[in-house]
């Protein structure tokens, strides 16, 4: 595990460096872990380079006081780029997912030169008004606000409300193991120091410089959506395709807003024929 400044972004690597470099960027209030190291192995076992790293507020990077985020969208768009900076490349294939899919849009919007592929995984289209397609199901809007009630400095209340989440985003195709969630979330919730300043990441601002420009990603572009996504409904994956000239969707069947294991292979098979033809 390597450790970068500006400030302090924790990443970690699999694979040879020799190989394509391939950056990860996860969603709001989610470590790096939440890119599986099964998942991020298999894909460094087909050939790639994989970086993933704590996003500003998550993991072992930076912290900042809770409902006062310092930074922007924008900011977090250079965070990736300093990243790659850190591991001595140049550009690389860029993934998001989530909230990590807007700021790897982004990245490809101001970073142009440096991603040579984007993939964008259960997220939204940024700059373009998103009013008319379906919103957050009623059922999630529901879950969602239970997140008011509970006390973000009590580890228990937490990792219970954490567990109940990743039920609510789940697919609604394959099993749930409970267990399994509950003691990941456990160890993320633990290698964090709890997700306090997590929060942050749903008072960001930024990106207003991009508004309408989404055409403009130049990069190949591949969509990958759950068509039983409860956050952002598939049609956010479908706009988005539609936007970006050649852009590719692939529909998860049932897929939720979440890395199942069932559907890696799905996945990364289309992550790495992407990367490749890229």
């Amino acid at each position: 595990m390597r450790t970068t400044e500006r400030p302090e972004i924790i990443s970690e690597v699999f694979g040879d460096p020799a190989n394509p470099p391939l950056l990860l960027i996860m969603g709001a209030m989610a470590s790096m872990l939440w890119w599986p190291e099964a998942f991020c192995r298999k894909l460094a076992g087909a050939g790639l380079f994989v970086i993933r790293y704590d996003n500003r507020d998550t993991g072992r990077s930076t912290k900042s006081k809770p409902g006062e985020p310092p930074y922007t969208f924008d900011d977090m768009a250079d965070d990736a780029m300093h990243v790659l900076d850190d591991h001595g490349i140049g550009k690389a294939h860029v993934v998001g997912m989530s909230m990590g899919g807007m700021i790897a849009q982004l990245v490809a919007l101001k970073h142009p030169s440096r991603v040579v592929s984007l993939t964008v995984i259960s997220s939204s289209p940024v700059g373009i008004d998103t009013s008319g397609l379906p919103g957050t199901t009623e059922a999630y809007m529901e879950h969602s606000a239970e997140g008011a009630k509970v006390d973000w400095s009590d580890r228990g209340q937490v990792v219970d409300f954490i567990v109940r989440d990743a039920r609510a985003i789940a697919s609604t195709t394959h099993s749930f193991d409970a267990a399994g969630i509950r003691a990941f979330v456990e160890q993320d919730y633990d290698r964090s120091g709890g997700f306090l300043s997590a929060t942050n990441h749903f008072m960001l601002k930024g990106g207003a410089a991009w508004k309408g420009r989404l055409h403009e990603i130049a990069a190949p572009l591949l969509v990958i959506h759950g068509t039983a996504d409860p956050i952002f409904p598939v049609e956010h994956g479908e706009a988005l395709a539609e936007t970006v000239t050649g852009a590719r969707l692939i529909r998860i069947e049932g897929g939720g807003h979440e890395l199942h294991p069932d559907d890696w292979a799905e996945m990364s098979a289309a992550i790495i024929a992407h990367v490749q033809a890229g």
